[in-house]
């Protein structure tokens, strides 16, 4: 894998990841090597997957709506996922982050 960095125009509601901005709508900038979009792309299919499940769940009636694991999942990736974005981001990213309240968020979870 190369190690240099590119930027990549990323959409967090759909997980998103393009290395042109021109494409479709974008809500961060961030400049990553290969690996670490590789990762990130993890993270989102992980949000995907447990999306799914938690959409079964949903739908089955004998089980209890507290017993959520995939939510918590959902929950749990989208930290590393806006942990992520803030590292890697430009400074718009990482003031929309901070701004939000996200990082701080994030970190106290840590």
């Amino acid at each position: 894998m190369e190690n240099s960095k590119k930027p990549y125009y990323i959409t967090v509601a759909n997980g998103e990841i393009s290395q042109f901005s021109t494409v479709s709508p974008w809500d961060y900038k961030i400049e990553a090597t290969d690996d670490e979009v590789i990762k990130l792309r993890q993270y989102f299919d992980q949000v995907y997957s447990s999306d799914i499940k938690g959409f079964f769940r949903a739908h089955t009636p004998y089980l209890q709506y507290h017993y959520d694991r995939e939510n918590d999942a959902i929950d749990d990736t989208n930290k590393l996922i806006y942990k992520m974005i803030y590292e890697l981001g430009d400074e718009e990213a990482k003031e929309h982050i901070r701004t939000q309240g996200l990082i701080s968020r994030i970190e106290e979870q840590e």
